[in-house]
Order: C-alpha cells, then structure tokens, then sequence
C-alpha cells in the first residue's frame, strides 16, 4: 500500500509539471502583446512599451522567463497581476472558497441523485422507473450548463421567485448554479451506475448469496452496489475536478465571485498572470482529486487492497 501510495505522489508531481509546462508554453506563444494591455495604444510611445517589457522581464528568452516562473512557483509565488499588481495566488484564494461550495453541493446532488436512478434503473430494467432514470441521464449529459442555468433562472427566479438569480451571498444563491452543474454529473453518474450494477448481479457470487438465503434488498444494497460503485466513484471524481477548474461558465451566467470569473476577467483584460496561476492551481487541484479518489478504491473494494 505504501509503494502504490508513493508511486502515485510521484506519478501526480510529474503531471503538475507538465502541466505547468504547458500553460506557460501556451499562454507565451499567443500572439498579441500583454504590455498593450496596460500601457494606452493611443498614447504610449515605443520607448515606454520596451520599458514595460523589460519591467515586466518580458523581454528575456523563453528559458529564463520560465525558469524565473518556475522559482516563484516553488517559494508559492504565483506571480503579479499586470491589471493592479496584486499577488496572483492570495487572489486565486479569496475566490477559492466559492467555487469550492458550488462545486461540493453539485457534487453531492450528482452523487446522491446518479446513483439512486442508477441503482433504481438497474433493479427495475426495463420498466417505467428504468425509461424516466435513463430519460433523466440523457438530459443530464446532453443539456449544455448555460442553457439549463438560464431555464433555472427564468423557471425558479423570474417565474415562481423562489431562488435568487444573482450572486454568491447565502445558501439560497447556491441551490440553482449548483443544480445547473449537478445535472451533468448525474447523467454520466446514472449511466455508469446503472451498467455497473447489470454487470454485477448476474455474478457467480450474487447467485451465490441469493442461494444462502440472504434477502433482495442485503444482496443489491449491501453487496452488488458496493462492488459497482468503483465506476461511479471514478466519474466523481473527475465531476469535481472538472467543476474546481470549469465552473467559468455557471460562475458567470450567475454572476457568482468565484475563480471562474477571475480567469474570464484575466482572459478579456489579456492579465496573463492571473491566467497562467489560475490554470496552475486548477491543475494541482484537479490532481489531488483524482489522486484521492485513486487511493480510495482500497477502502470500498478489498480486492483492491488486497492486490496492493
């Protein structure tokens, strides 16, 4: 267990470094320069853009830009904001907080409502329960997150006022943006359930508990869902890591304060710092997740642990 643990800490350093790699390769080959972005077009002079630049340590080469990123990176400096000089990284953790809570409650949703039409779908094949949870998923993955955030708020907000529309103040502004976000993770959450529970009960040792005398309810509950929730635990958590680094869409159609909107913000404003820490920080993110849910497969199926 130990050996499998550190070899995935080691597997997770070397995808957060290609990772930043990356994004700095990509973000230093968009056209355009990031000095006009402060600096007037209309009124700067050649003589204080190149001074900008060299102000800015743009003007050095690629490997000395990224080694100068990469050393600020290591002491947790995550760079400035070429918008206000802010630090990047005390920015990214003020927001942080926010999308963390969307992203948790629409996971809970997605989780809680996948798997029971998941299960429920798989008991029932074939039957009315089965075709509404199978409708249910289709819905979820095929609804795109802004149009199902826009129905929300015209049904819930403007219609029937029962939800602000607008927002990031209090438990009431997070119920629709974390709906919106939820459904899709319940659509591939029912489908994965589903499919994993028809593999599992028509197993050797299913028959074998039913034959023991064991009743329907232990056998699918206690012992068939647990063997198929590894499917289901893997697509949570690639849900929540794909919430904590693309929640920009949801954050902005209601107008929520989290780190989506500051990288659309960095993104219009050509802030190339906030841009790059944001991505960097998603990405560390999105690792730890995953890295999480892999050493968690031990817990659920013994076999796993057993194995390692």
């Amino acid at each position: 267990m130990c050996k499998r643990f550190l070899g995935r800490i080691l597997a997770s350093i070397v995808v957060v470094f290609g990772a930043l790699v990356f994004v700095f390769c990509i973000l230093y080959l968009l056209p355009g320069d990031p000095v006009l972005s402060i600096l007037d077009p209309a009124t700067a002079t050649p003589e204080m853009i190149e001074n900008m630049r060299k102000e800015l340590g743009l003007d050095q080469p690629f490997h000395i830009q990224f080694g100068n990123y990469f050393a600020g990176i290591l002491q947790g400096d995550f760079g400035t904001s070429l918008v206000n000089s802010d630090p990047v990284l005390p920015k990214i953790l003020l927001h942080f907080p926010a999308t963390l809570a969307l992203t948790l409650a629409s996971t809970i949703f997605s989780a809680v409502i996948g798997i029971v039409l998941g299960v429920l779908s798989a008991i029932h094949r074939n039957s009315w329960i089965d075709i509404v949870a199978r409708l249910v998923g289709l819905f979820g993955i095929s609804m795109p997150t802004f149009w199902s955030g826009i129905l929300l708020i015209l049904i819930f907000s403007v219609y029937l006022g029962w939800f602000p529309a607008m927002g990031s103040d209090g438990f009431m502004s997070l119920i629709l943006p974390s709906l919106a976000l939820g459904f899709v993770g319940a659509g591939f959450i029912v489908r994965m359930v589903r499919n994993s529970m028809l593999e599992v009960i028509h197993e050797h040792f299913i028959v074998t508990l039913r034959s023991k005398g064991l009743s329907e309810k232990a056998v699918m509950y206690r012992h068939a869902l647990r063997n198929a929730l590894i499917p289901a635990i893997t697509i949570i958590g690639i849900h929540i890591g794909d919430l904590l680094a693309g929640t920009v869409i949801i954050e902005t159609v209601f107008s929520r304060q989290g780190i989506g909107r500051v990288i659309a913000d960095a993104i219009m404003a050509r802030d190339l710092p906030v841009v790059q820490g944001v991505i960097f920080f998603s990405a560390i993110v999105y690792v730890v997740v995953n890295l999480l849910v892999d050493l968690s497969y031990s817990l659920v199926d013994p076999r796993v642990r057993r194995a390692s």
